[in-house]
């Protein structure tokens, strides 16, 4: 007889959160060698990068006028919710999956693999949009030295004659050979990187101070109003993806209940408070109007500062550029690559992805498939919508994350939570929100799109995973219910205690109860 999906479906049971650091202990785990400042470096590697130099001229050009630091605040504000959300998780549960492992304790299975699914697309696409970007500021700097890559090399497959953009495969392959050589000298590259880009945009800000027209910044309000800049808030939160990168990162954390979330909101609030800056400025040293020109659009810093007659300073901001978007690369394949191998552990995808390198301690398989596969999309494909469909996958994780809060609070409450996310329910549900409303001002297409991605997942899923599932090989039988179930189906019942009658007699001496005996009744 087939099993039927009822609430005793294996795709709705959790994993208790106090088994997993048992199943880490019994099962392939990683080193732990991050602290704190790496944590924080990483999330401000993975946070600035295409966003403040790409798309900080299109938000404030094309929606939200010179109100661009009200669309970065709103921005992240938004991901300040979801991530006072994230650091409850990953103090209670410091292992790698991010938001997938959350919401498999919290949620249950189908909802974890949803949320898994959705975060292999944000990651993947993310990695493909960002080395796309970062081959086009190559080989602008690479012209202006006087190396000219030919368009053949320097584009995907039918667009301007190309064949295949070169470039951004031989970044990405790059940092996937630097990863697959471990965790440690991957965080050496990105503090480095990550100062790099932090001194070109504060010598942007020191540049363009002198040159500010406050007159440039009237109006303030974008002809559309409010919408312009709820609409640029939804194009600038690509700016702020990368935050969550960071809890991808539990596993290999040193006392991570304390670095974890100092990693997540010190760097989010850091890039937010430089975000905001930027955007006065860059709205203050010429007309937001002009950045709708073609070379505003693809590097509105640069174009700025070309403006005012810093011809050196917009070179070193293309090379800041490509710093940032190097070290954007490597800690989204870092993520990506996490977030496989915590899914591969628990039998959803193929073990092969869960394979970790006795030498390095990394998953070495996992980053392998990861870099190539991403390099090929890179290589090959024009991906256009790529930004909103990022966005999209991550609204939608940051939401199921928030939820995930509630459920366990309601469901768990005594468990012991090293930082606990304040203003529970009205945070996560403000985050819920938010992400809803910003969802809405996303095209139709993004939609449309996700939602193919997302019944292709289930096919997966309920072809491969349900079957395949760890969970469901070890009878693990903790259901979605509010006071979790202990009663194991396959195990055998207690004996019955045995009763007495009200006839029984008291034992002086030994203080018990002795029932009378029972006298069989002829038939």
């Amino acid at each position: 007889m087939k099993e039927r999906f009822s609430l005793n479906h294996s795709m709705f049971w959790r994993k208790p959160v106090e088994d997993l650091h048992a199943e880490i202990a019994n099962r392939p785990s990683l080193k732990r060698v991050l602290r704190p400042t790496d944590l924080v470096l990483m999330g401000v590697g993975a946070i600035i990068g295409t966003g403040v130099f790409v798309l900080s001229g299109v938000a404030a050009g094309l929606h939200a006028g010179n109100a661009l630091p009200l669309s970065f605040l709103i921005a992240g504000v938004v991901c300040l919710f979801a991530a006072l959300c994230y650091a409850e998780f990953s103090t209670m549960i410091p292992v790698a999956g991010s938001a997938y492992t959350y919401c498999y304790t919290s949620l249950g299975e189908i909802w974890a693999w949803i949320i898994g699914w959705d975060l292999v697309l944000e990651y993947g696409l993310a990695i493909s949009a960002v080395a796309i970007g970062w081959s086009g500021y190559f080989c602008v700097l690479a012209g202006s030295l006087g190396f000219v890559i030919p368009a053949s090399l320097s584009h995907p497959f039918g667009v301007d004659g190309g064949i295949v953009n070169l470039p951004a495969v031989i970044i990405v392959l790059c940092l996937t050979v630097l990863l697959i050589h471990g965790t440690q000298k991957s965080v050496r590259l990105n503090a480095i990187i990550v100062g790099i880009k932090i001194l070109v945009i504060l010598l942007f800000i020191v540049l363009g101070a002198g040159a500010i027209h406050p007159v440039n910044w009237q109006p303030f309000m974008p002809p559309t109003g409010w919408f312009g800049v709820f609409s640029g808030a939804a194009i600038v939160f690509f700016a702020f993806i990368g935050f969550d990168a960071v809890v991808t990162a539990a596993e290999e954390t040193e006392e991570p209940q304390k670095s974890m979330p100092a990693g997540i909101i010190g760097s989010l609030v850091i890039c937010m408070i430089l975000y905001v800056i930027v955007g006065i400025v860059l709205t203050g040293i010429i007309p937001y109007t002009e950045l709708t020109a073609p070379d505003a659009i693809n590097a509105p810093i640069a174009f700025a500062l070309e403006k005012i007659g810093y011809s050196w300073g917009a070179m070193l901001v293309s090379v800041g550029a490509i710093c940032g978007m190097t070290s954007v690369l490597l800690v989204m394949l870092f993520g990506q690559s996490r977030i496989l191998f915590a899914m591969s552990r628990d039998g959803l995808v193929p073990g092969i992805f869960s394979v970790v390198n006795p030498v390095t301690q990394t998953p070495v398989n996992v980053t392998v498939f990861t870099g190539i596969i991403t390099a090929v999309i890179a290589g090959l494909f024009p991906l256009s919508i790529v930004a909103e469909l990022v966005n999209m996958g991550t609204l939608v994780a940051f939401s199921i994350v928030a939820f995930g809060v509630i459920v366990l609070r309601w469901q768990q409450p005594g468990l012991k939570r090293p930082f606990s996310c304040p203003g529970v329910p009205y945070i996560p549900l403000l985050c819920i929100a938010c992400c809803i409303f910003l969802i809405c001002h996303l095209n139709t297409l993004s939609h449309q799109l996700f939602l193919i991605w997302l019944f292709l997942g289930l096919v997966v899923y309920f072809l491969y995973g349900v079957k395949k599932s760890a969970n469901r090989q070890n009878g693990n039988t903790c259901l979605p219910e509010p006071i979790p179930c202990t009663i194991n189906p396959g195990a055998p019942l207690a004996p019955l205690p045995e009763i007495t009658t009200r006839d029984s007699r008291a034992d002086p001496a030994a203080g018990t109860l002795k029932t009378p005996p029972v006298i069989a009744r002829d038939t």
